[in-house]
């Protein structure tokens, strides 16, 4: 929640502010919320018109203003192209306009950039409060980490964290506008495109501890090198305070070096003995989660968690740094951990004829994917992979397919594809050893649901893993068991 001036000033470059001139009526004026989506708009909310390569956001003012919104940040060249049913008003970050305001008036926040201007909102109003924030970044595991360390912080602390993955340029400050007096902490997932993206999300956030996950090809396509998108993720470290710290997977190559490159105290965690927090024992045992030993400042403890698959040991050991760090205890630190809720992507559900469906669908990349497949072997009784494209891998995409096919070969007993990269996948299991006539490469995610329909059976387990594009969370659907069946 924030209020009319204090969006009109917030909007301001920082070099230039002044303080506008409001009104006593409008004095009170307060928004609830902000909303880039109109279809997201709620009473009160702050509609944000942001051009964009396939739909102008100025196109939706009214639906907007239908839904709620008591105002709108647009782009002064655009403001005559909106039409609305209301009244409206056109209003300067100087207070300009206002005093034409009713009650029924609408507020067009007339600025150069919407997009700039919102962003220069989040980090004025970040500034007014004092919350603990940390970034979280990474090429795989952004998201799961952020919920496990936020339902590990919670167990103590206020805690603010992304809805979705709200994590890039334009929904980060969406987050940020929620935060309150009351928010002790505040655990927010950054996402890049880019060199200075990362960079760009520190400067509005301000973090204090930065979390990076690991380097992978996931964008590879975009950013050419895994030397460049280190450097991106490197972004949020150098950003740190010095009296901040860098939590770190000493496990990863281009993650360790990060050590020297920012001013915070590092911590870090992994599964080598030479980290602050490391872990050994682990077992997988399939869908009953994983167990592992942590040893840290000379102290040993036994975990037993919900999180699936041996590649959810890091996951929990970040979450665990962020507790430590912030002075909580093992016991609230392991409750947190154990908080079911948290185990957002790898989720287990009924699915017709007996089956269980591992529903994996929320992205894929290389490391991930491997991940899945170990998880998969994990399990006793007949393995099933259904696995589409693997997408933004650029000049290794071949590559990466294929090597996830020689692991489908070691581990499953039926593999269904789709997509035309994904057929590398099924060419490189023939290749390595699996039997033509248990490779089927599928057109439709209908054509995989019927199939699966046909040959689903008590004791068989399905892997379902594709990229976002491959909308493959249909598939999981279709396929999972509903009550009373």
């Amino acid at each position: 929640m924030f209020s009319l001036e204090e969006l009109l000033v917030g909007v301001q470059a920082e070099e230039t502010r002044q303080t506008p001139i409001i009104p006593s009526q409008l004095q009170q004026a307060m928004f609830t919320d902000s909303a880039i989506d109109s279809r997201e708009v709620a009473a009160d909310t702050l509609f944000v018109a942001l051009p964009g390569a396939q739909v102008d956001g100025h196109s939706f003012v009214a639906d907007a203003v239908a839904n709620g919104a008591r105002g709108a940040l647009v782009s002064r060249e655009k403001i005559e192209d909106i039409r609305l049913e209301r009244p409206w008003v056109q209003v300067e970050p100087n207070g300009q306009g206002l005093e034409q305001v009713t009650p029924e008036t609408v507020l067009l926040i007339a600025v150069d950039d919407p997009l700039e201007s919102f962003q220069r909102l989040a980090a004025y109003h970040r500034g007014l409060f004092a919350p603990t924030v940390i970034g979280i970044t990474g090429s795989v595991g952004k998201t799961s980490t952020k919920e496990v360390a936020a339902a590990v912080l919670q167990r103590r602390y206020r805690t603010l964290k992304n809805p979705r993955s709200y994590n890039n340029e334009s929904t980060l400050p969406i987050v940020l506008l929620q935060l309150t007096d009351s928010h002790e902490v505040a655990v927010l997932e950054m996402g890049c495109y880019g060199p200075g993206d990362i960079a760009l999300l520190a400067d509005i956030a301000r973090p204090h501890i930065g979390i990076v996950t690991n380097v992978g090809p996931s964008h590879l396509e975009r950013m050419k090198t895994l030397e460049i998108i280190a450097g991106v993720k490197s972004e949020l470290v150098q950003a740190l305070p010095a009296d901040g710290h860098a939590i770190l997977n000493i496990d990863d190559p281009q993650v360790r070096p990060m050590v020297d490159q920012t001013t915070a105290r590092p911590f870090l965690y992994g599964l080598d003995p030479g980290a602050d927090l490391w872990a050994d024992q682990i077992e997988s045992k399939g869908l009953e989660g994983i167990s592992f030993r942590t040893h840290h400042a000379g102290e040993e403890v036994f975990l037993k968690l919900p999180l699936l698959g041996r590649h959810s040991v890091h996951t929990a050991l970040a979450a665990t740094a962020t507790g430590l760090l912030l002075g909580m205890g093992w016991d609230a630190i392991i409750d947190g951990l154990r908080d079911e809720s948290a185990q957002l992507r790898l989720l287990a559900v009924p699915g017709v004829g007996g089956a269980t469906l591992i529903d994996d669908t929320y992205n894929a990349s290389p490391v991930s994917s491997m991940a899945a497949l170990n998880l998969l072997a994990d399990l006793d009784g007949r393995r099933i992979a259904v696995l589409g494209d693997m997408l933004e891998l650029g000049h290794i995409e071949e590559k990466e397919h294929r090597r996830v096919g020689g692991r489908v070969a070691e581990v499953a007993d039926i593999l269904i594809v789709i997509g035309k990269r994904a057929q590398w996948i099924a060419e490189e299991a023939r290749a390595s050893g699996m039997p033509n006539d248990r490779v089927i490469v599928a057109a439709k995610n209908q054509e995989v649901i019927d199939t699966l329909r046909d040959i689903l059976q008590q004791n068989d387990y399905v892997l379902v893993k594709g990229s976002r594009g491959a909308a493959m969370e249909g598939i999981v659907a279709a396929l999972q068991q509903q009550p009373g069946q």
